[in-house]
């Protein structure tokens, strides 16, 4: 199994190199070659097992033997023993064909710990392995940087930096991240959005001159190993509810893409998926690219769906390379021109991706009226994010014959403002965390400079 760029100019890597570097030399994201096959007998066989098991099968193929199966069954047992629930991922019924997937039973009760509880683990694994110690970079509009400082605060070879935009995360999320007290574990407010915090990042890995020699690691989604690992849940969750033999459909919460990248690239791997639904908030490049082919940024909206305020879905890229037919040099141009100018797909990309992606945009409003109506016909108190997957799934659904997926996001206790303001009391965390509040902080607010970062990563890693 080798790996290659989207853009088509990096050289092709193996899996240990792929997860250690990120992205690709060209700037572009990498993907494996040839995208491995399960057969129905392969997915029929799974029907019962663990999640630990269907895991380790699910991923083998991507890992290519370059960790030796008794070493990564230890590895993935050992990520997904971190869960409160005996299940990891369990199936929750909405109504009579449609379910919800909790993914937020992970230690900062989200879904990015599904995938950076294992990634931290590779990444030890191979940095030990190999004598190194490296530095993690990674932006956060919330989840994501929790997730990975969860993942990776034990780790003995790894400096993680996180950045996310100061003011702009919840309290519950921004204190997930500042009060890891860790040596190992820095927390950066930027004075700016997301985007501007991915943004330097990126630099940062086109660049990385500036840690003399230090190897530069990603956590965020831009890892192939974060996409890998996510497959998993799709499989899981199909499996449990009849798959081979009979397909499903997703409903997936998203802005930077990786979550429902993972889906079609199960799809791909032989899971019968009939269609991916794909839900955003008012910062809708996505639904706007699949609705009216209006590829462009457009201003970034603040919302009470924070997680998917981003301008730039950095993972769509992906798709893209996927719907051009892997023309890595037509991807390069694309995205050269959406960078300057509002753009658009061309036609057969976009029949392609039309054919297996549907989607939906959910203000503000209507994200606090569906909160209200989900716990009105479920009892279920939904996230933000996980409602505007609610209302996309009731809007998109297509055949009802078919079993309908909505990703949960995230623990409806993350985003405690926007349960309130929807009528409720709140919603109490869990009792790990249940102090959380009332924890000492600790993190650097600095402007949205690349100098300043780098500086500050400089000086402060071990």
């Amino acid at each position: 199994m080798r790996y290659i760029s989207t853009r088509g100019q990096a050289p092709a890597l193996s899996f240990e190199e792929v997860v250690l570097t990120g992205m690709a030399s060209d700037g572009g994201l990498y993907l494996p070659e040839e995208i491995p096959s399960l057969s129905r007998d392969d997915l029929a066989a799974m029907a019962g097992l663990s999640y630990a098991e269907i895991a380790f099968r699910v991923m083998k193929p991507f890992v290519n033997g370059e960790i030796d199966d008794d070493t990564f069954r230890a590895i993935v047992e050992e990520a997904y023993a971190t869960f409160s629930h005996d299940a990891v991922v369990p199936l929750n019924q909405l109504d009579a064909n449609h379910f919800l997937l909790e993914l937020f039973h992970g230690p900062t009760l989200a879904f990015k710990d599904v995938a950076l509880q294992l990634l931290g683990r590779i990444l030890d694994h191979f940095l030990k392995k190999r004598g190194e110690r490296a530095v993690i970079m990674g932006a956060t509009s919330g989840d994501t940087g929790s997730a990975a400082i969860e993942g990776c605060r034990h780790c003995d070879n790894l400096d993680i930096f996180i950045l996310h935009p100061h003011n702009r995360v919840s309290e519950v999320q921004r204190r997930q991240m500042t009060t890891v007290l860790a040596d190992n574990v820095f927390n950066v407010a930027i004075e700016g959005n997301f985007d501007d915090a991915q943004a330097m990042v990126k630099a940062s890995f086109a660049d990385q001159s500036f840690l003399n020699g230090t190897r530069l690691v990603a956590v965020n989604s831009i890892n192939w190993a974060r996409i890998m690992a996510q497959i998993v849940y799709y499989v899981a969750s199909a499996v449990a509810l009849g798959a081979p033999h009979r397909p499903v459909s997703f409903c997936v919460p998203s802005a930077n893409f990786g979550n429902v990248f993972a889906g079609y690239m199960a799809y791909r791997m032989g899971l019968p998926v009939e269609r991916f639904v794909i839900a955003t908030n008012a910062n809708d490049i996505l639904h706007r690219t699949l609705a009216a082919n209006d590829f462009s940024k457009q201003e970034l909206k603040a919302t009470l769906a924070p997680s998917m305020d981003i301008v730039v879905s950095s993972n769509f890229e992906r798709l893209l390379f996927e719907a051009y037919e892997r023309d890595g040099a037509a991807v390069a141009s694309l995205l050269e021109r959406f960078q300057a100018e509002p753009t658009a797909l061309a036609d057969a990309p976009l029949a392609r991706l039309r054919e297996k992606f549907a989607s939906h945009s959910v203000d503000d409003a209507t994200i606090l009226e569906v909160i209200r109506e989900a716990h009105h016909r479920t009892q279920e108190i939904l996230d933000p994010h996980t409602a505007t997957g609610y209302r996309a799934a009731e809007r998109e659904r297509g055949d009802a014959a078919v079993p309908m997926i909505t990703l949960a996001t995230a623990h409806p206790a993350k985003f405690a403002e926007a349960v309130v303001k929807a009528g409720f009391p709140g919603v109490p965390l869990p009792p790990h965390m249940d102090d959380l509040l009332e924890r000492e902080e600790r993190y650097s607010v600095l402007p949205a400079e690349l100098s300043a970062v780098q500086q500050f990563v400089v000086e402060n890693r071990r």
